[in-house]
């Protein structure tokens, strides 16, 4: 069967099926695989349906399947209350509610269902992807329910591009109200969110095992994006601390739980730069926030109605009370006094492996990494005699790495039973984990502290805006270890083999996707463009729009001459504006509705006779075209041919087939500029007399 012969209520169906599924298609991968399975199989039978012609499924069916999907949310969610348990519940519903359309009530209940999944789209996502494909979706629901009020015309249905072109007329015309709303509204904490392990990515975590930052690297979703005040720093200034793993746990390395008093930071000298920067964080799910190298003031957070507490460790992280599972935006100032690792530094005494401080930085794993251990136990004495220095130690350490033919890559393979004694030993491929791990368990072996720190290194500014945008890929481990009076100092043993990585930012490009390699098979500078002009729309998004906070707001309205403003005076001026704006509109449909009761033609008529009435001709109102013209005909001798034209087709469009002449109102124009061009009427007896001779002849 063609789309032309689809009978309208089929055509409607289809294209509200259509409508819905879309809106539908964004939560398949948030709610359960069984949700996302029987929503999609209820829209398709019932697009079968309409297609087909047959019957819908008795209410016996429908009953029942409402009763599975209430176990499997039971099941799911172990219960039937909440945001998650929610969604699911209305997915399945709305999928449902379609195989019971019978009436245009049904369909309206449909239509309504539409809007709710828009809105429940936002609870997981606000990113300006989601915000495109609502904004389609409440264009497609809001044209199925113009469509379902069209009436047809001489038996042949409404077209679809009519209602469509309708509702986009209607969202533009809406369109200004919104903006105004969003704009003069009082902010209200961020409400369309949905906190949980489920709205974040997969990122950093407290836990580290060989290969979990090499997988990372290859993801290329957005981590943070920084703008500074001042000139961005250099790649290799861009550490990024994220956790601070020391502990290990047998399968690789953890945050420590608990501190005991020293060993902390070296402490910021006078010289140091000081560097402010904003930054926007992704939802992580990360309890430590990613800072630039050294944060020693906490982070604040310009948004109103955000309430987050910081916490520094003395490993120099900062953790907040619950994971970042929303965009954050926080303000914060970086020290870039970081100390490095410098071979020429003098030694000062040696660390004491019984003091309780020390211990936690130097233990290792029980009967892991043996053949490790005996290789750093071998190298001890012939490497640097005095324990004491342990710069000289790491740099020892640095030059093997650079003199044996190790490789840096994201696809080491597979390691064996033990993946540190594998790759020091035997496979000398890995990723920065790889290194970071060998170099601390070799360190702490010649009784130097040491630990992991992970986090991200560098990033790439966006040409279009200046911002720095920092990805998953850019995903980092490096090493720390003490060395007397300087302190924790940075080891990056990554330099060593992939000196470009630490110098230009540069990464290990993981394998283009079929749209990526086809646009770089074409301009290799076209996907760079691309990337750079939606990260730049996607951060003015961010900023403008989701990063619309009351703060922002109140320099709005300043701006505007609004000098003193709360919330509740916002809102009694909205209430008091929207009334207006109500009552104008009422009025206005009220004056519209009472001019349209009137039958437009004996509007047109009635301003036909108005016409010829300032031209000198009185017409009885209950003459049709062709009498009115036979009476027009007694009262002046002037040629009537271009009014007689309009009003045979206003006959014929009153009396025969409508769908074979020009519109009603076109002709009444025509007749209307044709009677304002008639002489005016001479006076009565020259009429009169013009008569009686036309009579006599």
């Amino acid at each position: 069967m063609s789309r032309a012969a689809l009978p309208r209520e089929s055509r409607d169906t289809l294209f509200l099926l259509a409508a819905l599924a879309w809106t539908l298609l964004p939560q398949c991968m948030q709610v359960p695989l069984w949700c996302a399975v029987l929503a999609s199989a209820a829209l398709a039978w019932r697009a079968w349906l309409a297609w087909s012609g047959h019957a819908l499924p008795s209410r016996h069916l429908l009953l029942l399947a409402l009763v599975g999907a209430s176990i499997g949310t039971l099941v799911s969610h172990q219960s039937l209350i909440g945001p998650s348990a929610g969604v699911t519940l209305l997915v399945v519903l709305s999928a449902l509610k379609t195989l019971e359309l019978r009436a245009r009530r049904d369909a309206t209940v449909v239509f309504y269902l539409g809007f709710f999944l828009v809105l429940a789209n936002f609870l997981h996502s606000q990113s300006l992807v989601t915000a495109f494909a609502m904004g389609l979706s409440v264009w497609l629901l809001l044209a199925a329910l113009v469509l379902a009020h069209l009436p047809d015309r001489l038996q042949v249905p409404p077209p679809l591009r009519q209602a469509l072109a309708l509702s986009a007329r209607l969202l533009l015309t809406g369109l200004p109200l919104v903006v105004a709303l969003f704009l003069l509204f009082p902010r209200i904490a961020p409400l369309w969110s949905m906190p949980g392990p489920g709205a974040a990515r997969t990122g950093l975590s407290d836990h580290l095992a060989l290969g979990d930052v090499a997988e990372l690297a290859q993801d290329d979703t957005l981590a943070l994006r920084l703008q500074f005040d001042g000139p961005v720093p250099a790649p290799s200034q861009l550490y990024f601390r994220g956790p601070v793993l020391s502990e290990p746990d047998g399968s690789g390395w953890q945050r420590r739980r608990r501190f005991t008093a020293g060993a902390e930071p070296a402490m910021a000298s006078t010289t140091a730069r000081s560097l402010r920067y904003e930054m926007t964080v992704e939802p992580l799910g990360l309890g430590t926030l990613p800072m630039l190298e050294h944060a020693r003031t906490g982070p604040t957070l310009p948004d109103a109605g955000l309430d987050r507490s910081w916490l520094h460790e003395p490993e120099g992280a900062w953790i907040t009370e619950r994971p970042l599972t929303e965009r954050l935006r926080v303000q914060a100032t970086a020290v870039l006094d970081t100390p490095v690792h410098d071979p020429t530094a003098a030694p000062a005494s040696p660390v004491q492996a019984n003091d309780l401080r020390w211990q936690p930085y130097l233990a290792l794993p029980d009967g892991q990494h043996p053949r490790t251990i005996a290789w750093a136990d071998a190298q001890r004495v012939s490497v640097v005699p005095n324990p004491a220095d342990s710069a000289r130690r790491a740099q020892w350490l640095l030059d093997y790495i650079r003199q044996q033919p190790f490789v840096y890559t994201l696809a080491p393979g597979l390691s064996g039973p033990d993946p540190v004694d594998s790759f020091w030993l035997d496979r000398r491929a890995g990723f920065c984990e790889h290194y970071a791990s060998a170099v601390v368990v070799v360190l702490r072996r010649w009784g130097v502290p040491a630990r992991i720190v992970t986090g991200y290194l560098g990033g790439q500014v966006n040409p279009l805006n200046g911002v720095l945008e920092v990805r998953q890929r850019d995903a980092h481990a490096w090493v720390e270890y003490w060395q007397g009076s300087r302190g924790w100092v940075r080891l990056d043993p990554t330099g060593a083999v992939a000196p470009e990585r630490i110098q230009r930012g540069e990464r290990l490009a993981a394998p283009r996707g079929l749209v990526g390699q086809t646009l770089v098979n074409l301009d290799p500078r076209l996907l760079e463009q691309a990337r750079a002009l939606w990260g730049a729309a996607e951060h003015q998004w961010n900023q403008w729009v989701l990063g619309y906070s009351a703060h922002r707001q109140q320099d709005l309205l300043r701006s505007l001459g609004w000098d003193s403003v709360d919330s509740r005076a916002l809102g009694q001026w909205l209430a008091g504006a929207f009334a207006a704006v109500v009552g104008i509109g009422v009025t206005w449909a009220a004056l519209r509705t009472r001019l349209q009761r009137r039958d437009p033609w004996l509007q047109g008529h009635e301003r036909l006779r108005q016409i010829l009435r300032r031209r000198g001709y009185e017409v009885p109102a209950h003459l049709a075209p062709t009498g009115l013209l036979t009476h027009l005909k007694t009262m002046t001798l002037a040629d009537l041919t271009d009014l007689q034209r309009p009003l045979d087709l206003l006959s014929q469009w009153r009396y025969a087939d409508a769908t074979q002449h020009t519109p009603q109102r076109t002709l009444w124009r025509c007749a209307w500029r044709a009677a304002g061009r008639l002489p005016r009427r001479q006076g009565t007896q020259q009429v009169r007399a013009l008569g009686f001779r036309r009579h006599r002849r």
